[in-house]
C-alpha cells in the first residue's frame, strides 16, 4: 500500500474481472476521494486482500479462479470489513445466500455511481461507530426466547442459537417490544441506520433467516409473523405460550 495515502481516506479493495465496469469504478471512486485497489479474479482478490489494509471490499460474483462466493466466505473469516456485493445476479436467492456467508449489502448491475458511493460511505460509517444497542438490562426474555446482551448471546428454549451482529440486533429489538407491529421504515432505521439507502429487501432476508433458527414452520412463523404492507410483529399469545 502507498505510504503517501492520507490517513482518513477510505481504502476499498474492488475486485472484478469486467474491465468496463474496473475503469468506470477506478475512476468514478477516485474522484470521490476513495483509494482504489483492484483485482481481477478471486485469487488475486485473496492475496491482495491479506497483504494490505482495506476499509471496504466491492465483490462481484462471478469470477475467474476463485469464485465471489468463496472470496466472501474467505474474507468474513479472516476480518470484519464491510463486503458490498456488486452483481448482475438480482435474484432474492443470491440476495439470501450473500447475507447469510456475511456480506454487507447488495448492489445488482447495472448501478448508478451515486447509488454505489452513497452505499459505500452508508456501511463504512456503521462499520466505524457500531457498538451494542443500549438497554436497561443485560438479558432480555420473551416466550422462549432470551437475549444475553453483554455476551450478545441467543438462546430459544434454553438452546443456544448462534446469531449474527444484525439478526442480534434485530431479534433484540423486537423482543424489547412484543406484541408491537414495527414498521420496516422503524427497523430498518434503529438496525442499520438512518443513513441505510438500499431498499427492504435485505430487512426481509434477516427476518426470513431469523424465521428459519426460531420457527418450528418458518413458511408459517407462528414467533416474527408479518403486518402485510407494514412490518413484523413478535406474537405474545404464540411466543408465551411455547
Amino acid at each position: 500500500m502507498s505510504a503517501s495515502r492520507s490517513e482518513g481516506e477510505t481504502r476499498i479493495l474492488v475486485v472484478e474481472d469486467e474491465e468496463s465496469f474496473i475503469d468506470a469504478l477506478r475512476v468514478g471512486l477516485a474522484r470521490e476521494g476513495f483509494d482504489v485497489t483492484v483485482a481481477r479474479d478471486g485469487h488475486e482478490a485473496l492475496e491482495t486482500f491479506a497483504s494490505g489494509t482495506f476499509d471496504v471490499v466491492l465483490l462481484d460474483l462471478m469470477l475467474p479462479k476463485v469464485s465471489g462466493l468463496d472470496v466472501c466466505r474467505a474474507i468474513r473469516a479472516a476480518s470484519e470489513v464491510p463486503i458490498i456485493i456488486v452483481s448482475a445476479k438480482g435474484e432474492e436467492v443470491d440476495m439470501v445466500l450473500m447475507l447469510e456467508i456475511g456480506a454487507d449489502d447488495y448492489v445488482t448491475k447495472p448501478y448508478r455511481l451515486r447509488e454505489l458511493v452513497a452505499r459505500i460511505r452508508a456501511v463504512t460509517r456503521r462499520h466505524q461507530t457500531a457498538a451494542s444497542p443500549v438497554v436497561s438490562e443485560s438479558v432480555v426474555e420473551h416466550g422462549p426466547l432470551r437475549l444475553d446482551v453483554d455476551a450478545r448471546r441467543c438462546f430459544l428454549r434454553g438452546q443456544e442459537i448462534k446469531l449474527r451482529k444484525k439478526e442480534f440486533a434485530l431479534m433484540l429489538l423486537l423482543l424489547e417490544n412484543p406484541g408491537r407491529v414495527l414498521t420496516r421504515d422503524v427497523l430498518i432505521d434503529r438496525v442499520w441506520g438512518s443513513d441505510y439507502v438500499g431498499d427492504t429487501k435485505t430487512l426481509d432476508v434477516h427476518v426470513k433467516r431469523l424465521r428459519t433458527l426460531i420457527e418450528e414452520d418458518p413458511k408459517n412463523p407462528r414467533i416474527i409473523t408479518t403486518v402485510r404492507g407494514v412490518g413484523y410483529r413478535l406474537e405474545v399469545a404464540s411466543s408465551a405460550g411455547e
